[in-house]
């Protein structure tokens, strides 16, 4: 029903100058890029069934310009080396229209200032959160479906005082993620009156953090900015071995079932995390509805994966072309008021009012994706709890 080619391995390549996409005769490509290897190798595949959920639907509803939709994968491994060379391949060699991606923020920088831009390509994230996205000068061609980490910072370090934590160690993956969380997050803690013992950044794919973790005990808080595959879980298992903290907190990096893979985990029980959540309503009950092989809807940015695959399929069949000029205007009319609205797998509906010359305005699986001038979008922000082993939601952070 769609294509899915991935590229299990990429190595970095001399790039071609990218050229314009190809115009198909009927139908359309999409590429998406993630990291299938690396350090959140775990949380990628729910991610990718996301947005081939939308593929399937809209090949199943009557397809995109006359054809079907097609998707095209490359592993950019959470590196921005990696996601150059996978750039290159996909928009280069395949011609896709625009890119679902990437998922780490410096991935995604990597493969936009890569190919992407020179492409005239539009990337939708669902994933890339770093503050550093805000900033990238992109010829608004960078979107994403997930809300900044200045949000998330600032919802975490509210969620801590709330429970009465007054004081906090923090040690975070020293990349553009890592550090714009944690910056985030120390700034809206310390305002609220909390106290920062430490703050420590740390270099992923070591064997040994103690060191680090030695630099932390100034607190018995540990909150670790970091990723499930990676540093995230050997931090966490060191730190409960060495017996110094009693408080775990992650952000949403860590929200996987590797994150626990040789902790005994009722020593975390009660660990505290967030991530990027969903609003009540009629969008989010039809999305949570969907079933697919592969599919877990509530799975960690599988949502906002979904609403980066319609938003563009909305967007190049409001662009009436495969031709990459004027999508990223036709994005930003498909995705906000006014307009008729849209929710998940309505596709065949919004074919037809687009052929009807109306407007419409997509509602999606994670929200409201009304952009702003950075390509960002409001959000919510939501707790969760390890509870008998796994991550369980809690509910909105107010």
């Amino acid at each position: 029903m769609f294509k899915n080619t991935l590229t299990l391995a990429v190595a970095a390549t001399t790039l071609s100058i990218a050229a314009p996409a190809l115009a198909q005769d009927s139908g359309a490509t999409i590429g998406f890029i993630g990291g299938f290897t690396g350090p959140i190798e775990s949380l990628t595949p729910p991610i990718f069934a996301g947005a081939q959920l939308v593929v399937s639907q809209v090949n199943e509803q009557g397809g995109i310009l006359g054809g079907d939709l097609s998707l095209v994968s490359a592993d950019g491994a959470c590196d921005a080396t990696a996601a150059a060379a996978a750039a290159d391949r996909v928009i280069n060699t395949d011609n896709v229209t625009a890119v679902v991606g990437a998922l780490c923020t410096g991935e995604t920088i990597g493969a936009f200032n890569g190919s992407g831009l020179s492409g005239n390509v539009v990337f939708v994230s669902p994933a890339s959160s770093a503050p550093a996205l805000t900033t990238l000068e992109d010829n608004d061609l960078v979107f994403r479906t997930t809300p900044s980490d200045a949000l998330q910072g600032e919802k975490m370090a509210a969620l801590l005082l709330a429970k009465g934590l007054q004081d906090i160690a923090i040690t975070y993956v020293n990349n553009d993620y890592g550090k714009g969380f944690a910056d985030s997050l120390a700034a809206a803690y310390e305002a609220g009156g909390g106290t920062i013992s430490a703050n420590v950044a740390h270099e992923e794919g070591k064997a040994d953090y103690r060191a680090e973790l030695g630099n932390l005990v100034a607190s018995q808080n540990l909150v670790v900015l970091a990723y499930a595959n990676a540093s995230g879980n050997t931090i966490l298992r060191q730190a409960v071995e060495s017996g110094n903290f009693t408080t775990y907190v992650g952000g949403d990096g860590m929200v996987g079932d590797d994150l626990l893979n040789g902790i005994d985990a009722s020593a975390v029980e009660g660990m505290i995390a967030t991530r990027a959540g969903a609003p009540t309503g009629e969008s989010v009950d039809i999305y949570n509805a969907f079933t697919a092989d592969g599919f877990t809807a509530n799975a960690t940015y599988a949502p906002q994966a979904y609403d980066a695959a319609f938003l563009l399929a909305l967007a190049i069949e409001k662009n009436g072309t495969t031709d990459r000029e004027g999508l990223s205007a036709a994005l930003r009319d498909v995705s906000s008021a006014p307009g008729e609205i849209i929710r998940p797998g309505e596709w065949e509906k919004a074919k037809e009012l687009i052929a009807a010359g109306t407007d419409i305005n997509y509602e999606g699986a994670g929200g409201s994706l009304d952009f702003d001038e950075a390509g960002d979008v409001d959000g919510i922000i939501v707790e969760l709890a390890v509870e008998g082993g796994s991550f369980v939601e809690k509910g909105l952070i107010e």
